[in-house]
């Protein structure tokens, strides 16, 4: 038996084979072949597969998103048969004896830049295509399987870490749990885990050695342990408190369909934060009074070029669709630092966290932006719709975003096309910049919401996705707090409402403070809906304000 410590960062124990996420390497072998035949073969069985692969996306895509979505992965069929780009695989193995991989990649960099320098931008939109189909039918011939996981059963997931795209191409039915090298607890894997409701843990560092794949492992989230081949006396152990988890989770459901009120009768909204259309599953079943947060971001990130307006609209008309009457959050474009994409082009940055992302992109392309508007515009006829603008400093980036706003409805409505004149405008507090001018930013819109994951970064100047700065991290700190009770204060004099919808929002050990400095809507992972209306129907909130606040704003007492 091994036991393995790391840090735990979404709850619950699971049992299950160790296995290590796979990823496409960048660097392809090249080497010589005898049998140029055989070789030609490997390609034809690659290429085969690829296009069976395709086919079972386009359906996927026409059943979830529509034909417009759809078609991209028909025409990444065709190019794995187009004519001119077989050849050319045919002639680098056949006549160049060069290995099928190599072969692939070669060609792929030569269609590329061949698409690339064409005047017209639909073919030269075709250089990401070529550049993807290459990819899959390498990952093919490398046994790399797109998606990170090839396995008949369910898995404990293990990973340095997983970027943003990595995450969104998972088989989620295929994951009992995660374990990764570094991470922080708002990494994007910890925060699909907490989504997804199962256990995950960081930080284990170099402890997983690749030996223990297939091995039977043993995860707790709730206190970062690992077990690797564990006795029968510590199986029991684990299975009994899993067990206790399940009778626990079991008695929170009784708390479905009860109000998220106080013992002295204070209310507050909870919400959720979704990813994807099918995490609406997960809102619904935890009993999400709605959606604080939809981080449409994942729409660019599972896709190989801009998303379409129609592809968005049916996403987002998706989404509200199967909220009905709930009312539904959707954050616009928020990429860069952590989260990039390829077809965006963006030059490297010393300091991406501090450079051009999130509404600043929209801003400097705003072809981008208006796209996504119209798309989010169009659905909200479907249902209850906030838009969101994230990364806000500034009074004058509101009034640009707003006046973006006003010529996309203008468009809709010469168009004929219908839309909600009951669209709520809001925007992230995340920056101390937005917290200090939230008195004046209060005027422009209809809501805040405060993204503590971001706030506690630029606040405490400390990387959140920085596993070594752990303790120096602290969304608890006083000025973190402080920043949150000078928004409350500033929104609710202009009558402007304000939410939480970072990973604070779900701390037990804040929901006091929280009710208590006046937030209105908390907006966690679905699974925590239901231990955080049990929280806060046993407090009294009346009660505790009184001492909540002057801890916060004592210079005496440490708040840590």
């Amino acid at each position: 038996m091994i036991s393995i410590q790391g840090k735990g960062v979404s709850t619950g124990v699971a049992m299950g084979p160790l296995y290590f996420y796979q990823r496409t390497t960048s660097a392809i072998r090249r080497y010589q072949v005898e049998d140029t035949a055989a070789e030609w073969d490997r390609f034809k069985v690659a290429q085969q597969k690829a296009i069976e692969q395709l086919g079972q996306l386009y359906d996927k895509a026409l059943a979830e998103a529509g034909e417009e979505a759809a078609i991209l992965f028909e025409t990444h069929q065709m190019m794995c048969e187009d004519d001119d780009y077989v050849e050319s695989i045919e002639n680098l193995i056949k006549e160049e004896k060069l290995n099928a991989e190599a072969a692939v990649t070669d060609t792929a960099e030569q269609f590329a830049e061949m698409f690339a320098q064409m005047d017209d931008t639909y073919m030269q939109a075709r250089a990401a295509d070529v550049k993807d189909v290459s990819g899959r039918i390498v990952g093919i011939l490398t046994g790399v399987v797109q998606g990170g996981i090839d396995s008949d059963v369910p898995v404990i997931l293990a990973a340095d870490d997983l970027a943003p795209s990595e995450t969104v191409q998972l088989d989620k039915a295929k994951i009992l749990g995660f374990v990764t090298e570094g991470g922080s607890g708002s990494s994007h894997t910890a925060i699909l885990a907490r989504t997804m409701g199962i256990p995950a843990i960081i930080g284990v560092g170099k402890q997983l050695k690749a030996e223990f794949a297939g091995r039977e492992v043993i995860v707790d989230g709730s206190t970062g342990s690992i077990v690797v081949d564990a006795d029968e006396a510590t199986r029991n152990v684990m299975k009994a408190k899993r067990e206790e988890q399940l009778r626990q989770r079991k008695l929170l459901e009784q708390l479905k369909g009860q109000e998220n009120v106080t013992k002295d009768g204070q209310k507050i909204k909870v919400f959720c934060n979704i990813g994807n259309p099918e995490d609406v599953s997960m809102v619904l079943a935890n009993d999400g009074g709605g959606v604080g947060l939809f981080r449409s971001e994942f729409l660019y990130l599972n896709c190989d070029d801009y998303p379409t307006e129609d592809y968005q609209f049916e996403a987002y008309k998706q989404v509200l669709s199967d909220m009905g009457d709930k009312e539904v959050v959707i954050r616009t474009l928020d990429i860069g630092a952590d989260k990039q994409i390829d077809y965006f082009n963006m030059p490297k940055e010393e300091n991406p966290a501090l450079g051009n992302r999130a509404l600043r992109i929209c801003l400097n392309r705003p072809e981008i932006f208006k796209t996504q508007l119209r798309a989010l515009y169009r659905a909200s006829a479907y249902g209850h719709l906030g838009i969101m603008f994230p990364m806000v400093t500034s009074v004058w980036e509101v009034k640009e975003a707003k006046k973006m706003c006003d010529i996309v409805k203008k468009e809709l409505d010469a168009e004929g096309k219908p839309y909600s004149p009951d669209v709520q405008i809001g925007i992230m507090i995340e920056t101390p910049a937005a917290a200090v001018m939230s008195d004046r930013l209060a005027k422009l819109v209809d809501f805040f919401s405060c993204g503590t994951n971001d706030l506690t970064q630029y606040t405490l100047a400390c990387d959140r996705q920085n596993n070594d700065l752990g303790r120096f991290f602290n969304p608890h700190h006083p000025a973190v707090l402080r920043l949150l009770k000078m928004v409350c204060d500033n929104a609710h004099k202009n009558g402007v409402w304000v939410g939480i919808c970072g990973e604070l929002g779900a701390d037990l050990a804040l929901t006091e403070t929280f009710l208590s400095i006046g937030i209105d809507e908390l907006s966690v992972s679905p699974r925590s809906v239901l231990p955080l209306r049990q929280k806060i129907r046993e407090t009294n909130a009346s009660a505790v304000k009184e001492k909540v606040l002057a801890d916060l704003l004592s210079d005496e007492v440490p708040i840590e």
